[in-house]
């Protein structure tokens, strides 16, 4: 078998790799050479620089694996990849203990003005005066996100004589107390409490601009901001103001809204710390993302398990539940949006005629949109249940070949704090079109879409005309309305598909005035 090194890695895994299969190194192809040669190997590995569109992959007759040393995937059109057959595998770990490390460096850099201080003595000045910083020691450092960078991060501040306080409810109760950290019942608790804190969240609509003028005015003055996360976490702008006012005393960051980035707001403010991005720029990092692409890519190509493959191709997923894959990633994402507390364990149950055939893939693709929003690195159908068993969440299967209101049914419960919370769905019709039909417990039936609200009140006259009016006047059409009660009078859900985004300030003012006690906005 031929594997096609289209750009540089470790010269290790090369070696690994020649010892069993013909290796062809192409980093110096252009495009035409490289679409030419394309369809005579088995196996690619690239970086980020090669695009693997559909058109691309198309020529590639004979690729088996497509290898991406490091973690994103962007480059490559995964479901083309999975339509016909070919793995997709990448490095998600490859970089992690060097993006913890560089965030640590940018918070003691930040917290003991040590950029600052050296620009000043190289410069001819000795101003020990000037350089005040400020003992890690018996700090509380608020962790945004939990993840694996997150809890290495913690780790070292441990080791510093640092309490650790984390906004993240996708971690159980018993591995934050494995690992010596308290968990905060909200974002505004870590704000109000945290001394330093450090971001670590992937980039979503909901983390999008999570920190900004409001959030700061939360926090303690002088507080120190580290960002090594994703750009676009932090208003730029806000936070450059904030670093004036002294509200904010040190900013630590190593990624923008824009990249490249040569003009940011903060650029220029003697109490932050920039760098251009590194936080995977170590030879460590890209040592071990060509050793591991390597081993993959050598799994693949000798059939076995492929620990880090982003897809699964479609050929492999049984034809009951292969229809089922949108709708049990859409529960999951529904359900990260209702969620309220730490989770402890998630059930998956297929019930109906589905339930005959293997479903196991159902649970996957379930855990997968519940922690895409939440985990910095990839969620994939593979790495997705390690996920759950690394926060300790536990997942149970269940299937039942008994179905009451329809032919088949995926219900997903999630256990929190003693507390359920259950969404279910289901296909209709020839087109196997994706309806929710269970909601907290309430009978519902409505097409997921982009932009979806529920709010949950007494069931007395007028609700309807209370919310309809209210985002009629902020300019919000309701595409879709559907309204679900137990007993009359008792307690509804009325859930609705809008064509825009409803603004937090919107969803405090329909609660306000139509008396809603629970109203939750998402965007799927």
């Amino acid at each position: 078998m031929k594997v096609l090194i289209k750009e540089k890695i470790a010269e290790s895994g090369v070696e690994n790799l020649k010892k069993e299969f013909n290796v062809v190194v192409g980093t110096d192809w252009d495009e035409a050479t490289f679409l030419k040669e394309l369809p005579q190997f088995d196996a690619i590995i690239i970086r980020s620089a090669t695009q693997m569109t559909a058109d691309v992959i198309e020529k590639a007759s004979n690729l088996k694996i497509i290898g991406r040393a490091g973690i994103g995937v962007d480059n490559v059109d995964v479901e083309a990849a999975s339509k016909k057959g070919i793995i997709v595998a990448n490095a998600p770990q490859s970089n992690i203990v060097s993006a913890a490390e560089h965030a640590f460096a940018l918070l003691l850099s930040a917290a003991r003005m040590v950029p600052e201080a050296n620009c000043s003595l190289q410069s001819g000045k000795w101003e020990r005066s000037k350089f005040e910083g400020v003992e890690l020691y018996g700090k509380t450092l608020g962790v945004l996100g939990y993840g694996k960078i997150g809890g290495l991060v913690s780790k070292r501040a441990q080791a510093f004589g640092m309490s650790i306080l984390t906004y993240d409810p996708y971690i159980s109760a018993e591995k934050a107390k494995n690992d010596n950290v308290e968990i905060a019942q909200s974002l505004d608790e870590v704000l109000a409490k945290a001394d330093i804190i450090t971001i670590h969240l992937p980039k979503t609509s909901e983390t999008m601009g999570m920190v900004g003028s409001k959030e700061i005015a939360k926090m303690k003055d002088g507080v120190i901001i580290v960002n090594a996360a994703r750009g676009g976490l932090i208003d730029e702008k806000a936070l450059a103001e904030e670093l004036k006012s002294g509200k904010v005393a040190a900013a630590g960051l190593d990624v923008f809204s824009t990249e490249p980035c040569t003009d940011s707001p903060v650029f220029g403010l003697p109490n932050v710390v920039v760098t251009p991005h590194l936080g995977a720029s170590t030879h460590e990092a890209q040592d071990k993302a060509g050793i591991t692409i390597a081993e993959q890519v050598k799994a693949a190509l000798k059939g076995d398990f492929v620990t880090y493959a982003v897809n699964i191709p479609v050929t492999v997923i049984e034809e009951a539940a292969k229809p089922f894959l949108p709708l049990a990633e859409k529960l999951g994402k529904l359900l990260y949006h209702l969620v309220e507390g730490q989770i402890s364990s998630i059930e998956v149950k297929c019930a109906g005629e589905f339930a005959s055939g293997n479903t196991d893939i159902l649970s996957v693709a379930v855990l997968k949109g519940l922690f895409e929003p939440v985990v910095s690195e990839p969620v994939t159908y593979v790495n997705a249940p390690l996920i759950a068993k690394e926060r300790g969440i536990e997942l149970n299967a269940v299937k039942t070949a008994k179905s009451t209101d329809y032919l088949n049914v995926l219900s997903v419960t999630s256990k929190t704090d003693g507390t359920k919370i259950s969404v279910g769905g289901t296909l209709v019709g020839k087109k196997n079109q994706e309806r929710f039909v269970s909601i907290y417990d309430f009978d519902i039936d409505m097409v997921p879409s982009e932009y979806m609200a529920f709010f949950r009140y007494k069931d007395v006259p007028g609700m309807i005309g209370k919310v309809g009016t209210t985002l009629g006047e902020s300019g919000i059409n309701i595409a879709n309305m559907q309204v679900g009660r137990r007993t009359l009078g008792g307690e509804a859900l009325m859930g609705i598909n809008v064509d825009s985004v409803i603004s937090d300030d919107i969803l405090k003012r329909i609660k306000k005035e139509a008396g809603i006690a629970d109203a939750t906005f998402m965007q799927l």
